[in-house]
């Protein structure tokens, strides 16, 4: 599968930008990295929503062509950014749809129990929805649980 598309969403925070790396190493010389933000401002009983909306996608857009540089710098020759206004699991999902992407490549909190259920998981919430293959980076240090055994055991081979 040739790689001519590659969706790294970011957030802003260090933890999803160590997909970048992944996402530059595999965009290499000839293929195209989307560096997407999903922004949405905060709901805030005073001031007016729409400046507050405009001021989200400024600095969405203002970071991502930051991150765009350091991605040409690193040899990226096809760097593209996108701002949607939006929750971040349908904008990820929505934008690969639309720009015809091969590959999202992201991070994931690793998250689990009551901070999973509460924060809810951008990537479970992405690799749900949507078909196009996605590559999930553990950053280094994130937890890691266990996988409870079930007593499972692995079937023995049959003899024909």
């Amino acid at each position: 599968m040739k790689l001519r598309k590659i969706l790294v969403p970011l957030d802003g925070s260090p933890l999803a930008e160590s997909a970048l790396g992944e996402g530059i190493q595999l965009a290499g010389a000839g293929g195209a990295l989307v560096l997407l933000r999903a922004a949405e401002a905060p709901r805030v009983a005073v001031g007016d929503p729409v400046e507050a909306q405009v001021a989200v996608v400024r600095e969405a857009e203002a970071y991502l062509d930051a991150v765009a540089e350091r991605a040409r710098a690193a040899g990226v020759a096809d760097v593209e950014t996108a701002v949607w206004y939006g929750p971040a699991g349908e904008s990820i999902v929505e934008a690969a749809r639309t720009r015809d992407i091969d590959l999202i490549v992201m991070s994931s909190h690793g998250r689990s129990g009551l901070g999973r259920m509460i924060f809810g998981s951008v990537a479970e919430s992405v690799m749900r929805g949507t078909t196009t293959p996605v590559l999930i980076i553990r950053p280094e240090g994130a937890p890691v649980a266990g996988i409870r055994s079930t007593g499972a055991r692995p079937a023995e081979p049959s003899r024909v």
